[in-house]
């Protein structure tokens, strides 16, 4: 029912920033809450960023912490993964991920892949050196 479409990636060069993009369609609910995941050639899927529909709390993984920024604009059901400080490593491809709960997404949800229902097709980061 959900569909997300992520934008906004590219090339840039180390020590560059990129902002991505995730527009959602179909949501029903004011709550539950949307991720950032990378992937990486030949590495596992992991959490980049999270935030819920309602409240203002982020979350991160170390890596990222303190470069990137995850934010969401509720009218537009549209949210953003801005990246400053990019390093070759951040090289991936990104997924958007959303899920629709009427219950409070805990933390340690929030970082599992599991947590989420729906996807997006995501969208290539390449960070030259």
């Amino acid at each position: 029912q959900v569909l997300l479409v992520e934008s906004g990636g590219g090339l840039v060069q180390a020590g560059g920033s990129l902002r991505l993009g995730c527009a959602a369609s179909g949501r029903t609910s004011s709550r539950g809450a949307m991720g950032w995941f990378r992937q990486a050639p030949g590495k596992e899927r992991e959490f980049v960023a999270a935030i819920r529909w309602s409240g203002d709390s982020e979350y991160y993984s170390g890596s990222v912490k303190g470069r990137f920024t995850i934010s969401r604009d509720n009218a537009k059901n549209t949210v953003y993964l801005q990246m400053n400080s990019l390093k070759p490593e951040d090289t991936a491809v990104y997924y958007c991920a959303a899920v629709e709960t009427r219950l409070i997404v805990t933390i340690p949800l929030l970082y599992r892949q599991a947590t989420y229902d729906y996807w997006g097709p995501g969208t290539q980061v390449t960070v030259s050196s």
